[in-house]
């Protein structure tokens, strides 16, 4: 029994109010049987014509396909099962929470499920005797009220425009009434992420404890953006992505009632463009049957409206690429481009159908699946036997590189477009890298070319090869010389002071940069000896470069050294033997027979970069200086033909 806001009962003989006019959910359904209310029998009771407007009266506006077919029941909710149990069970058992949070992408029924749980709520039934029931009547007054979107106790607010603390101030004080009609107050909050954290502060409290008679419908499409204390006072319902073979029914059932025939391909291709919604969808599907104009909607109509490349066409392209065949390539895309598809979705739908094929190469079972359409069944399938997973996986990584590089601004994007097809058509011919590895494996050491010679520098560790600017690493063991082994055990035996210009140049390092830089750039070594440096500097060099020297060495060892400066004469600088070395360590790992393999594999690859870890900082291995010196005296960088500089007494007490 209805009552007024002084508690009094109110007599159920007054009068409904007007029918006339659009309301939210449609024109009102005539008054069908209690037990089967459903939302397409106003549909089905129209004449069944083409243009269901046509039949009409004068006047009436023309009602978009996602509001006359909007759902009036939780059994005419797709998609959204767990929810609808949830809700049905809530109800039977009398379980229903003063307040729910609905967050789902758009278009997939979240104000639709709210609406439908506010009439759920006040409905009494035909005879105005019942209950809460998962089963709205649809022809008492407060269904029918609610339908038509005139009850004054169901308000749906915009939390978009309604955001501020005085908005929720002011539904503060007249939820403190009671309801002036129904059995529930219900407060619809669409896009409540919308709101301020000071007027979601001010909610808490009568979002927690509301009035009885108070029920609240919160829904968002940015669940991450409520609070977790709103959260935690409402159910959560995730209304999920619809599936694309639901949709298709769906799309289907409505054009038998609208008497539109369509092809059940064309039906597919909307359901892919509306992405899991069922609003998207209808919105698509009723632009199709305006352009069919009474016509079939057809696969190549939809294709032209949405702007897509032909499924044919993407297998046709993927064939051509896959073969190397980049003339038929471009000459495909120039097709797609002719009839007005984007150069980015030219290569999206070369990614889906790439993901397809990987699909069906690992679930052979998937080209058997009703849901695929014809052409992707059978010359997909085919495609997929042919093509290998990392022959795959290397054609994905390149497309999505290809989608950033069309999506980048002031990019010609058929051009870019273009540059991909190219590149994946050249790649085509090439092994992949485990393929490379397997090849070179099983030539084994038989075809393998003679060991190259060590670099004149040496050059102990391992070589490193770096083909094609980052490709397959293959690592060469290059045995040391034997001078290394003579020599290990005195370098490993601690020196006093330095014996070489490179420990010199290591003193500098992390003390005096701008000298360390000058020695290493702009200084040519003549003779190093205990106590005493000769060197030749070049022009860039400081005119006190002798002085900085001297006061280096003084702080690193404590020892007064001489500095002379000579204007001839004198090895090359670091820097010089460093890419001396470096040239050398190239030469040495192009001779090598796996670089050598690797080089003819990949035509046009080449050696960027040699890598060996046992270099120093200046790019020279550890064991020059000795290997040098083992060549000469032992002491200096001098050409033999160098005068002495009185170090006869020195040398003669090592001898």
């Amino acid at each position: 029994m209805t009552s007024d806001i002084f508690g009094d009962p109110i007599a159920q003989d007054l009068p409904e109010p007007p029918q006339d006019g659009p309301g939210l959910f449609g024109d009102p359904a005539p008054a069908p049987a209690a037990s089967a209310p459903t939302v397409r029998a106003p549909a089905a009771a129209a004449p069944a014509a083409p243009d269901s407007g046509a039949s009409a009266p004068a006047g009436t506006p023309y009602r978009v396909l996602a509001r006359k077919y909007r759902p009036a029941s939780f059994a005419d909710l797709i998609g959204q099962e767990a929810l609808v149990r949830t809700l049905r069970n809530a109800f039977a058992q009398g379980r229903v929470h003063h307040a729910f949070m609905l967050t789902g992408v758009r278009g997939v029924g979240k104000t639709t499920t709210a609406r439908i749980i506010a009439r759920a709520l006040n409905c009494i039934g035909p005879d105005g005797q019942g209950g809460p029931t998962p089963e709205p009547c649809g022809v008492c007054s407060e269904c029918r009220a609610i339908l038509a979107d005139r009850h004054p106790d169901v308000q749906e607010l915009d939390a978009a425009s309604n955001n501020g603390i005085d908005d929720v101030r002011e539904l503060r004080e007249r939820l403190r009434f009671r309801p002036a009609q129904g059995r529930f107050k219900v407060i619809i909050l669409d896009e409540v992420h919308m709101m301020s954290n000071a007027a979601f502060n001010a909610l808490l409290k009568t979002l927690e404890e509301p009035p009885p008679d108070v029920k609240f419908m919160l829904a968002t499409t940015e669940l991450r953006k409520v609070p977790t204390t709103i959260l935690s006072r409402c159910q959560t319902f995730r209304l999920a992505r619809v599936p694309q073979e639901t949709l298709r029914a769906h799309f289907a059932r409505i054009c038998d009632l609208e008497s539109v025939p369509a092809e059940a391909e064309a039906l597919a291709m909307v359901a892919r463009a509306a992405d899991g919604s069922v609003r998207d969808g209808l919105s698509i599907l009723d632009q199709a049957m305006a352009l069919a104009g009474g016509e079939p909607v057809t696969t190549g109509l939809v294709t032209e409206m949405l702007g897509l490349a032909d499924r044919g066409l993407a297998i046709d392209l993927m064939e051509a690429l896959m073969a190397g065949d980049t003339a038929a390539a471009l000459a495909l895309s120039e097709a797609a481009h002719a009839t007005g598809t984007d150069p980015a979705v030219v290569l999206s739908d070369l990614l889906e159908l790439v993901h397809l094929l990987s699909r069906m190469k690992t679930v052979p079972t998937l080209k058997d699946d009703p849901a695929l359409p014809e052409a992707e069944r059978t010359r997909g399938a085919a495609l997929a036997e042919k093509l290998g997973i990392p022959v795959l996986a290397r054609a994905w990584q390149m497309l999505l590189k290809g989608l950033a590089e069309v999506a980048q601004d002031g990019v010609n994007r058929r051009a870019a477009a273009e540059m991909v097809l190219i590149r994946l058509a050249h790649v085509a011919d090439l092994p992949t890298p485990g393929d490379l590895v397997r090849r070179l494996t099983e030539a084994g050491p038989a075809t393998a070319a003679p060991a190259p010679a060590p670099a004149p520098n040496g050059g102990g560790g391992g070589l490193r090869a770096i083909a094609g600017g980052g490709g397959a690493a293959l690592a060469m063991a290059a045995p040391a010389p034997a001078a290394l082994a003579e020599t290990a055990p005195q370098a490993a035996a601690p020196a006093p002071m330095p014996s070489s210009f490179r420990e010199i140049v290591a003193l500098a390092s992390g003390r005096k940069p701008s000298l360390h830089a000058h020695l290493r750039l702009n200084v040519h070594p003549v003779r190093i000896s205990p106590g005493r440096i000769e060197i030749r500097p070049r022009p860039e060099a400081p005119r006190d470069l002798a002085q900085q020297i001297t006061a280096l060495m003084q702080e690193a060892t404590g020892t007064r050294w001489t500095v002379s400066l000579v204007n001839e004469g004198g090895e090359p600088t670091l820097a010089e033997q460093g890419k001396t070395a470096e040239a050398d360590r190239l030469a040495l790992a192009q001779t090598h027979p796996l670089v050598q393999a690797v080089l003819a594999a990949f035509p046009g690859a080449k050696i960027e970069a040699v890598r060996d870890a046992s270099l120093d900082a200046y790019g020279l291995p550890p064991a020059m200086a000795a290997e040098m010196a083992a060549a000469g005296d032992g002491r200096d960088f001098a050409p033999p033909d160098a005068e002495s500089a009185g170090l006869d007494d020195d040398l003669s007490q090592e001898d």
